[in-house]
């Protein structure tokens, strides 16, 4: 599941995630699960008719990531995998962060880093002129709901209705479940 919330420029999208083994830093091996919510480059298409048409809307690349992330193997509500991607190189993150205020408070960190576009613009290197105007003033306004997708989200992935491993009789040793 994923929600998208979209601005003038740019978008946040959020969605529940499962990693069979994503083969990150030494000590933390094994399967996660948790939230994934990354800043985007949003574009409203051209209409492909009249103007009652649907219009074309493109999420595009990402800016900055944030995953709340837990092992599967240790007890939930441990946030142990969890971190951040300031930077990103095309479609690819930079090295996972971990940042001991995040890890204090995930929703509390997420939610201060979401009012202030700018602060998370600067430390992704992206020009404050690749965005709208409007765009920071918009997105504070909408944290409060950002917030409440959050952490349904996460309610559902602790619920094991979401965040889910694949599904299969085959075993499988390297997996990415989720839309982001």
């Amino acid at each position: 599941m994923f929600y998208a919330y979209g601005f003038e420029r740019v978008g946040v999208v959020v969605g529940d995630l499962y990693f069979v083994d994503p083969h990150p830093e030494p000590g933390q091996e094994g399967a996660e699960r948790g939230v994934r919510l990354e800043l985007r480059h949003v574009e409203s298409g051209t209409l492909k008719g009249t103007m009652y048409s649907a219009r074309p809307i493109a999420i595009d690349r990402p800016l900055w990531r944030v995953d709340l992330l837990e092992s599967v193997a240790g007890p939930a509500g441990s946030f142990d995998r969890t971190h951040h991607h300031p930077r990103f190189e095309g479609w690819s993150p930079g090295a996972r962060v971990f940042d001991e205020k995040l890890s204090a408070d995930p929703l509390g960190w997420l939610a201060e880093r979401l009012a202030d576009l700018d602060g998370v613009l600067a430390e992704a290197g992206v020009a404050r002129e690749e965005v709208g105007a409007a765009d920071g003033a918009d997105l504070r306004r909408a944290v409060p709901e950002i917030m409440d997708a959050v952490s349904r989200l996460l309610a559902g992935v602790r619920a094991g209705e979401l965040g889910r491993p694949p599904s299969g009789d085959e075993p499988v040793t390297d997996a990415r479940v989720g839309w982001l």
